[in-house]
């Protein structure tokens, strides 16, 4: 990959320095008390509304995830003509340096591109890279950088924030990208932001996040797997069913959803929705096209109005989605009654230990990969990412603190869970190591490639 420009380089060194305090800073965790919080309620409280979409993001029903390192599915991508392209370098991206130069080299793509719409996940403000002078910096804003650096001559630039939890995060980022637009000599607010709401605070704080962002940002988008990530770490007393029972028609998952198309409409801002992830089979596509396609007319019918493919083929399924349902008006909820439906989550106390084993699977599987470099992997007709590895090594996490009862009653035992990892993988294999590091530890790790770094495995 050739150097980014001189100016480009200039411009991202000075914003790591300017900004080096408040990022790190924003790394250490902060104290929360799950449920709206009193000293905003102003903000929630009060008439407001976020600045118009450009008219560019009017027409535009689905959007491709596409990992910014491989070239060959992004160009697989832009051959589908979806409305809207997205390049990831969060969940679907393993943050190799070559991936990372490879990824930001992509970028170049941009460059005169009229169709599709351009869009960019960054890596999220955990992330690190190693300075040129040896010291740790934000990954985040080598992205930012990289991005409006190939987005020069267009109007608008448009950036999906991710992993948002509190104002403070959002606040950063709005004095962020003022300072990118004036480096850069773009006009104000012309960095246009979507903010995911995959996390637990971030859900009770989407209007304060949206409030900080204001004169910028356009949306909110729906991510269901880190947001039920998100609910096993701050709540450490959940206990929460496998996967197969976590479905968007759970009352907790349904209040979620709600919640943000409620948001969304009070505040002027677009609901998008989360990424189609089944993988059809070539011999009966129907059968996963029919589940796309329900999760997809049930969030158009709540007021989303675009949703992510994780695959080409899925495109125009979810296009068709959300052309054919009409949307209809979500009663009326107040706080309390949202922030209970919010925390109900469904507990359990019995998993079956096939679904264990299926959780330490996902994780053998996917760190597997990721730890080499890549990051998505199809399995069982699913495509697995960051995301869906979070949760699967996050329940297994709280499977074992709660001693769940297996089939015959036994309890899921920490003894119990390394006899069942060393059944699928020589224990000191990488991922073993990474996974035996998230699950055997009295408090939930963070995010497990922050951990993978810490161990020296990454």
């Amino acid at each position: 990959m050739s150097p980014p420009s001189s100016s480009a380089a200039n411009v991202r060194q000075l914003l790591q320095q300017q900004f080096a305090e408040r990022w790190r800073a924003l790394q250490t965790p902060q104290t929360w008390t799950p449920g709206f919080d009193p000293q905003t309620a102003a903000i929630r409280q009060s008439r407001w509304t976020v600045a118009a979409p450009p008219a560019e993001l009017e027409a535009r029903q689905v959007e491709q995830l596409v990992e910014a390192s491989d070239a060959g599915a992004l160009k697989e991508a832009l051959d589908a003509q979806p409305d809207a392209i997205i390049f990831d370098f969060d969940d679907t991206f393993s943050p190799t340096t070559a991936n990372v130069e490879a990824g930001q080299g992509n970028l170049k793509m941009v460059s005169g591109l009229k169709q599709p719409l351009v869009l960019m996940r960054p890596r999220p403000l955990y992330m690190q890279d190693t300075g040129t002078a040896g010291g740790l910096e934000s990954a985040t804003l080598n992205d930012l950088c990289a991005f409006v650096d190939a987005c020069q001559g267009r109007e608008f630039v448009y950036v999906y924030i991710p992993k948002l939890e509190f104002p403070a995060e959002a606040e950063f980022w709005n004095a962020v990208l003022a300072e990118t637009e004036r480096q850069f000599g773009r006009g104000a607010n012309s960095i246009r932001v979507c903010i995911q709401i995959e996390t637990l605070p971030g859900a009770f704080y989407a209007e304060e996040c949206l409030y900080a962002l204001r004169e910028r940002a356009y949306g909110l988008n729906a991510g269901r797997w880190d947001y039920v990530f998100s609910a096993v770490k701050h709540l450490p007393d959940l206990c929460l069913p496998p996967r197969s029972g976590l479905q968007m028609n759970q009352p907790s998952l349904a209040a979620y959803e709600q919640h943000l198309a409620r948001v969304c409409a009070r505040r002027g801002a677009q609901a998008i929705g989360g990424t189609a992830a089944v993988v059809p089979d070539s011999a009966n596509p129907e059968a996963a096209l029919k589940i796309v396609r329900a999760d997809k007319e049930r969030e158009a019918s709540h007021g989303f109005v675009a949703a992510w493919a994780g695959l080409p083929e899925l495109i125009p399924t979810v296009q068709a989605a959300f052309q054919s349902a009409a949307p209809a008006e979500l009663p009326a909820l107040s706080e309390s009654d949202v922030q209970q439906a919010l925390l109900n989550f469904p507990q359990t106390d019995t998993v079956p230990l096939d679904a264990v084993q299926d959780a330490i699977g996902i994780c053998l599987d996917y760190f597997g990969i990721w730890l080499s470099g890549q990051g998505v992997i199809i399995r069982n007709a699913r495509m697995e990412d960051t995301a869906t590895a979070e949760l699967a090594r996050a329940q297994v996490w709280q499977w074992v603190r709660h001693g769940v009862k297996l089939d015959g009653g036994q309890p899921l035992t920490a003894t119990r869970f390394e006899a069942l990892l060393a059944e699928q993988t020589e224990v000191q294999e990488p991922a073993a190591r990474l996974l035996a590091a998230l699950v055997l530890t009295e408090t939930c790790p963070a995010y497990f490639p922050a951990l993978a770094r810490e161990l020296g495995l990454f």
